[in-house]
């Protein structure tokens, strides 16, 4: 069958009365759990997935890829309007999208951020549709060295990430590679740094040291405070959202820079949006003329990060349904609901279940206009929020997080590593310690682990495996590159200023 045989196939699976009735359920849901802070997409995920065994495999794969996709699409709402990430993934976009909100242009912010998204889940659709089977094969030649390279670089590059000194940065990559390491270690299987304690033989909730980072510091500097003047008087009108014509110039290629990174990084099995979200960001903030605007409300720092994670939100489903290879813990659970239904996946899946899988891909670009439609008109709505006074939203809030938390696990402990990280996170906003490295190293550190042992183990501790490798090569001389570019900048930038006094 041709491509066009095949969209045609999943039109009429994705826009039948039942198609279209569980992706608008779905992606409904998905938008709520996104924006209300502490709501995960993973609880929501679990506590749904009984129904799906009452629903069509097709329909049911429709209802929770929406929801997925869609907590991702309105994640980033928390983040600009309360600097509270809706998901992980939206983590990064706190980072400008906040100050740019606090600064009047909360309704820009959430207008390109809607943008950046769909054109990110549109161009991931149609890389999922036309290129699945090229991408897949491509990841299949990524062996560990290629893997541990790429963490690596990865991890060198959230160095960009802060403001501040790249030293400060680093500490905080390998503060987050150090807890990254609690839990029971999976080759040897002994327990790590748990202290005797069985509920850490999980390691630490992500979730939990993502919001405690990020949002818990911000609800308790503005405990007592009303809520900004400048954020709830601000007028919305569809005027005040559109960006000017330099306003577009400027967001263009970053929106397509991250597409492009997170659509690579969301078909690489284990690295998926997060990792594409702090990419794009650390590129963005390398190739800005303006890197100091970078954390104050830059409009880069917006779109970059969304467009990359909600490429990659489409294309995680090219390892899962090709390789049957889960990227991350949704698809996992994706994959799970697939084989309880019957449904092997794998690289027969296209050819064995045609239906499910264009239907699918259709879903997403039917789903994604429905995002786009929903959320301009809701603007406004977003807004409101922040006319309600601080000491109501205070408590919602708190319970919101403190529930969403407990959900994931269900182990109280996980809200006493909510309230630690967040007096941490407190700590590190008091003496201007960037959290965003710590948060990429905690997700990073334990893949890069497990990559070095695996290549390791396969060439019998040769380390020259990693410089003979092409694309692992590539990747280590991108690093060292790095390296030497941000040493050499830091050096005439302090130069600079010694000339200066």
């Amino acid at each position: 069958m041709s491509l066009i045989d095949n969209l045609a196939l999943g039109f009429s699976v994705a826009a039948s009365p039942e198609g279209l009735f569980y992706c608008v359920i779905g992606v409904t849901l998905g938008m709520v759990v996104g924006v209300l802070p502490g709501l995960g997409v993973m609880a929501t995920l679990a506590m749904l997935m009984p129904i799906t065994y009452h629903i069509e495999p097709a329909y049911a794969i429709i209802m929770l890829a929406g929801i997925y996709y869609g907590a991702d699409f309105g994640g980033s709402t928390a983040s600009i309007l309360l600097n509270l990430p809706g998901t992980a993934m939206s983590a990064i976009t706190a980072l400008d999208g906040y100050p740019m909100a606090k600064k009047g242009q909360a309704g820009l912010a959430l207008f390109l951020k809607a943008v950046a998204s769909f054109v990110g889940s549109m161009i991931g659709c149609v890389l999922l549709a036309v290129f699945s089977a090229p991408l897949a094969a491509m990841a299949l030649r990524f062996g560990p060295q290629e893997y541990f390279t790429l963490m690596l670089f990865g991890l060198v590059a959230a160095s960009m990430l802060s403001s501040g000194s790249p030293l400060r940065s680093l500490a905080m990559v390998c503060f987050g590679m150090t807890l990254g390491l609690v839990g029971i270690d999976l080759n040897s299987g002994n327990a790590r740094f748990t202290f005797g304690y069985p509920v850490l033989y999980d390691g630490l909730s992500l979730v939990a040291v993502a919001i405690g980072l990020f949002g818990i510091p911000e609800l308790i500097a503005n405990a007592g405070k009303t809520a900004d003047s400048t954020l709830t008087k601000e007028k919305i009108s569809l005027k005040s959202m559109l960006p000017d014509r330099a306003q577009w110039r400027r967001v263009l290629m970053p929106m397509l820079r991250g597409t492009g990174m997170g659509s690579f990084f969301g078909a690489l099995p284990g690295t998926g949006g997060v990792v594409a979200t702090f990419m794009a960001y650390a590129v963005e903030k390398r190739v800005s003329r303006n890197p100091g605007e970078f954390g104050k409300g830059a409009l880069e720092g917006v779109v970059a990060p969304e467009s990359a994670n909600n490429a990659a939100v489409q294309t995680a489903f090219i390892p899962t349904l090709s390789l049957g290879v889960p990227g991350d813990a949704v698809m996992a659970m994706m994959l799970g609901v697939m084989m309880v239904h019957g449904i092997l996946p794998g690289p027969s899946m296209i050819s064995d279940a045609p239906d499910l899988f264009w239907g699918l891909v259709v879903s997403f670009v039917i789903g994604s206009f429905i995002l786009l439609v929903m959320n301009i008109p809701l603007v406004g709505v977003w807004l409101k929020l922040l006319s309600v006074p601080y000491h109501i939203l205070f408590p919602i809030i708190v319970a919101f997080i403190c529930v969403g938390i407990y959900s994931v696990h269900f182990q109280v402990f996980d809200i006493f590593v909510l309230l630690g990280f967040g007096l941490l996170g407190s700590v590190m906003r008091r003496f201007a310690f960037d959290p965003a490295p710590l948060l990429l190293g905690l997700v990073l550190g334990p893949l890069l682990e497990e990559h070095f042992r695996r290549a390791m183990i396969v060439t019998g501790g040769d380390f020259t495996s990693f410089v003979e490798r092409p694309i692992s090569a590539v990747f280590l001389a991108c690093t060292v590159g790095l390296v030497a570019w941000t040493g050499i900048s830091t050096l005439r930038y302090k130069m600079r200023r010694l000339r200066k006094v």
